[in-house]
């Protein structure tokens, strides 16, 4: 399931930010796998560049929780657990959450035009679920879900989800699959947007928990599964 690890060599008048959305797709499309070191001497010699930029790339990475350093050892790719799992999610609901009531309690117009975007998202999932491609549909998945964020114009809501996103999707990414109900994604994210214009408060917010709810439950089961396999254990019920 994983991309192409290569690197594309920069110019060196971009920043370090340029280097970390680099690393950062990298890491997210798991060509960089849970628990890889990654060398700092490496990633610039790879993008033609001193190392100073990549050395604040990395940091940058570090403060967003997906890498970790550890003293006289170097910079490793985070290992999500299925606790982290569970916090991932409970924290995207709560934005979720935020973005939905925001959006319902604002101009209609922005509704209507956040509803539009959502489904045009959700008929793209399709091609990826006939052809059992996970990586795009997961992309697809959560650009759905950034796409409601971000109709907000909340700026912050927006930084704070992104994060987020970034850590969903190395879960997914490191995983055989992370949709135990592929055929349902497309019913379920189309009633959310239904929800979204059909002004049931009550029902959204309790429709946008029960999604990160399973979430949690298929990413969780997958995780236990994939560990029982890499270590000769029976799968457990």
């Amino acid at each position: 399931m994983a991309g192409s690890r290569r690197l594309t060599p920069i110019n060196a008048r971009n920043t370090s930010m340029v280097i970390a959305d680099q690393i950062r797709d990298r890491i997210i499309d798991g060509s960089y796998a849970p628990g890889e070191q990654i060398n700092e001497a490496n990633v610039a010699a790879e993008l033609e560049i001193s190392r100073g930029p990549v050395r604040e790339a990395l940091q940058r990475l570090n403060q967003e929780g997906l890498l970790v350093s550890h003293r006289n050892r170097g910079v490793f790719v985070v290992e999500l657990s299925s606790a982290d799992v569970a916090e991932i999610y409970e924290a995207r609901a709560a934005i979720e959450v935020g973005a939905a009531w925001t959006l319902v309690h604002g101009e209609i117009t922005v509704l209507k035009a956040t509803a539009a975007e959502l489904s045009a998202i959700v008929d793209q999932m399709q091609p990826f679920i006939d052809r059992a491609d996970w990586l795009r549909l997961a992309e697809r998945d959560l650009a759905f879900h950034t796409a409601m964020v971000a109709a907000t114009a909340n700026s912050r809501m927006s930084r704070m989800y992104a994060t987020l996103a970034a850590e969903a999707r190395i879960c997914m990414a490191n995983l055989e699959t992370a949709y135990y109900r592929p055929e349902a994604l497309v019913e379920e994210h189309q009633l959310l947007v239904d929800l979204l214009l059909g002004g049931d408060w009550a029902a959204l917010e309790a429709g946008v928990h029960e999604h990160m709810d399973t979430a949690i439950h298929d990413l969780t089961q997958a995780m236990r599964e994939q560990a029982d396999e890499n270590t000769g254990a029976p799968i457990r019920a």
